[in-house]
């Protein structure tokens, strides 16, 4: 089972304006083929699936532990593309009364993607940067562990590259911050799959990395997490379940040449996390609604009665 924290796995800083094209691109990394509901699915799919998992303890845990990072990955993007949308942090809601009469939004028609704002009211959904819907056809869950495996790595370098080409058409602090994050937990994970495979085949993959072949030194939103030693922790996510993937990651392995110094460890339990930025309430977008005055009256009341 999973368990919910509302917190961000990231501290995300709020856009310097309203992006919608920034947030097409950013949808790339949840939607497109090496997005993050691809990671996601593949390992989730693959740890439900997973033969012998008694015998196989280390394999079923690393792959179960990197499953439920990744739920927390396509949460930090989903939020990054809806701040984007929405612009600068706001301490309340639009008061427009709902006017839609002088077309408030008639700039919407030249953005890239008008259905985040025509559909989603500037949310985030599983698809492209085009707007085409992520699919079941990007899930591969063989059975053959070293099969699925090698899938995993292949998919976390084409995820590396993918991560790059979007944050080189990004200024924006938001999306910058979240591809950086990602490229430093996403070389994680393609190193703890390379290990895997080592210790199944004696085939020592690590030494293809990273691919493309750009140190993460060389992209300064990745710098503090290297810092603090992100690129070293694998977390399990739960208070006391999966700690054998330490077989694997850790044991004496250490980081990948290029990468600060240190033994490779696991983390029991989550990181510490950010907040969740506040969406401004929009009458004339009917978010959340035309007249939301009601709702929040009852919301009011209910928050008081929990107490």
């Amino acid at each position: 089972m999973f368990m919910r924290v509302d917190k961000l796995q990231a501290e995300l800083p709020a856009p310097k304006r309203k992006d919608p094209n920034a947030a097409a691109a950013l949808q790339e990394l949840l939607g497109g083929k090496y997005g993050e509901m691809s990671t996601l699915s593949n390992y989730m799919f693959q740890s439900f699936n997973f033969r012998s998992k008694t015998k196989l303890k280390p394999f079923y845990n690393l792959v179960a532990c990197i499953t439920a990072e990744e739920l927390g990955h396509v949460e930090l993007v989903s939020n990054g593309v809806a701040m984007l949308n929405n612009g600068p942090d706001n301490d309340g809601d639009e008061e427009d009364g709902g006017d839609i009469s002088n077309a408030p939004y008639d700039k919407m028609n030249d953005i890239r993607l008008a259905a985040s704002f025509l559909s989603n009211g500037g949310g985030a959904t599983p698809v492209n940067s085009n707007g085409v819907s992520w699919n079941n056809d990007f899930v591969t869950t063989t059975g053959n562990l070293i099969t699925d495996l090698l899938h995993n790595f292949h998919l976390e370098c084409g995820a590396r590259l993918h991560k790059m080409r979007v944050y080189s058409t990004l200024s924006d602090p938001t999306g910058r911050e979240v591809c950086g994050y990602l490229l430093v937990r996403g070389s994680v994970h393609a190193h703890a799959y390379a290990l895997a495979l080592k210790h199944l085949t004696g085939v020592e993959i690590e030494k293809m990395l990273p691919t493309p072949n750009i140190n993460l030194d060389k992209i300064p939103e990745c710098q503090k997490y290297l810092a603090e030693g992100s690129h070293r922790r694998l977390y399990t996510f739960s208070p006391k379940d999966y700690k054998e993937m330490s077989g694997i990651w850790g044991n004496g392995e250490m980081a990948l040449p290029g990468d600060p110094p240190g033994e490779l460890e696991v983390v029991v339990g989550m990181p510490e996390g950010g907040k969740i930025h506040q969406l401004t309430g929009v009458p004339s977008a009917f978010t959340p609604d035309y007249a939301p005055e009601e709702m929040f009256e009852i919301a009011t009341k209910l928050f008081k009665a929990s107490l």
